[in-house]
């Protein structure tokens, strides 16, 4: 072989090497294509916006919140409680990212649907007062940006928050030795609280059929249950909209009013209550004694008091 032969040999088989490494290896946009695809953390979907009636504009826009009195028939430990429950209803400007109400208006705020529900009722020498607030977005296509839960009685108090951001970002403190100081995540699913809000928005949107709920933060805490999701099977009957929990033995009934406003006239709670022997199946109901609408953040005088006769929890 003559040396020209043999150096158009060695040059073919070098240009063989240099294609099969320059072929296995990735450019560096590739590479950081690929990395960003693997870090990029999993966004909540967005459904398509429900287009706000003027009905509802006029109603939820009028510079008042909507406040709605109950009497409530609560289980607890195994017997029947009477005492009242009270839902305020109120549009509010919210912040996405520190997720707490607007100081002032912006348009990168998220404008919200907020439902305070209060309890109170005692349990022999002993009251309990409990509140569920719920930040739920009018464009009604995503979840509740925000719940968060307070109970307090004689013995301690407990609080309960969920955050509404990569992920669900649970804080539960409490005065329980198995409760006390938790922070943790779950996954995004329905939560319970938010669909009494998204039923006053449209109930046709209220979801159906097999779900996965994470129940009311009020239910979990006084049942010491675990804050997650439960398999749930819900549907809606003639302006009732039924959940039940299998697992949980448990079942919440709404009714409604299928006409704008939508108003919640009552609901059931069936679950069972109480600890050891004195456990039972109970059901805790609540129906509607007064709505008003009302400033009421500045419903705040001695002679303000009449408003409290005008829904009846006085």
């Amino acid at each position: 072989m003559n040396k020209s032969v043999k150096a158009l040999v060695v040059f073919l088989c070098f240009l063989c090497i240099l294609i099969i490494i320059t072929s296995c290896k990735e450019s560096p946009s590739e590479l950081n294509e690929d990395i960003a695809i693997k870090s990029e953390k999993p966004k909540e979907k967005k459904q398509p916006k429900t287009k706000l009636s003027q009905d509802f504009k006029d109603y939820w826009y009028a510079g008042e919140a909507e406040i709605t009195s109950y009497k409530l028939e609560q289980a607890r430990y195994g017997e029947m409680r009477d005492g009242t429950a009270v839902m305020v209803f109120v549009t509010e400007d919210f912040l996405p990212q520190i997720q707490v109400k607007a100081d002032n208006y912006s348009k990168s705020n998220t404008p919200i649907l907020k439902l305070n529900a209060t309890k109170k009722f005692n349990t022999g020498i002993y009251p309990y007062s409990i509140m569920q607030s719920t930040f739920y977005p009018v464009a009604n296509n995503q979840h509740a940006i925000k719940v968060s839960t307070s109970v307090q009685e004689w013995c301690g108090h407990v609080y309960a928050q969920i955050n509404n951001r990569d992920t669900f970002e649970v804080m539960s403190h409490s005065y329980f030795q198995n409760e006390a100081d938790e922070n943790f995540n779950i996954e995004k699913t329905w939560t319970e609280n938010e669909l009494w809000t998204k039923l006053r928005i449209d109930p046709s949107s209220l979801p159906t059929g097999k779900l996965s709920i994470v129940p009311a933060l009020e239910y979990t805490r006084l049942r010491h249950k675990e804050i997650k999701a439960y398999n749930a099977f819900a549907n809606i009957e003639s302006g009732v909209y039924i959940i039940t929990y299998p697992e949980l033995q448990r079942t919440l009934k709404i009714n409604f009013n299928t006409e704008f406003p939508f108003d919640i006239l009552s609901w059931e709670e069936t679950t069972v209550s109480g600890y050891g022997a004195t456990a039972k199946t109970l059901t805790t109901k609540a129906i509607k004694l007064k709505s008003i609408k009302s400033a009421y953040w500045g419903k705040n005088s001695n002679k303000d008091e009449g408003l409290r006769a005008d829904l009846k929890l006085e």
